[in-house]
């Protein structure tokens, strides 16, 4: 009797071709995690400066109705007093009364990225008495708190 042999197609993946395929999604994982950490930081510094963008059209709309920055007076009639007086996801913000200047801080890790928590962000409006041209805000915060790499291009750290 002749026996007959069947051709068997492959079963199924080596132990080898498996721990290679392995190998490579850590890899691309590897380098996936810290590059999204940092575009979600990014959004959450983005957010700060987003909830601020109200207050900051009124301060500049009421400077230059006025000649002078809010005071307290002024500040509770454009609903910008208070502690803080913008409260966002990731972020609050207080109005310095006199001055126009707005101090964003990031709230504590766990709730934004460690990288940019407890950091502040200072938007400092311009000096009314020597201002031509329109009205630009300046915007500054400390290295060690907040890498620039998760500011907006407009505001660099100082």
């Amino acid at each position: 009797m002749k026996e007959i042999q069947m051709k068997r197609g492959q079963q199924g993946f080596t132990l080898i071709e498996l721990m290679i395929v392995v190998a490579i999604i850590g890899i691309l994982a590897a380098v996936a995690i810290p590059a999204y950490q940092d575009y979600t930081q990014r959004a959450q510094v983005a957010e700060a400066f987003t909830m601020t963008a109200g207050a900051k059209t009124a301060i500049a709309e009421y400077a230059q109705s006025n000649g002078a920055y809010p005071d307290a007076n002024a500040l509770q009639d454009l609903d910008l007093d208070g502690s803080p007086a913008i409260d966002g996801n990731y972020a609050s913000a207080v109005v310095a009364e006199d001055t126009g200047v707005i101090t964003i801080t990031m709230k504590a890790a766990g709730v934004v990225g460690a990288n940019v928590a407890g950091g502040d962000i200072v938007l400092t409006p311009p000096d009314l008495t020597t201002m031509t041209g329109s009205f630009t805000w300046e915007c500054a915060t400390d290295a060690t708190e907040i890498e620039q790499k998760f500011l907006p291009n407009s505001c660099s750290a100082s």
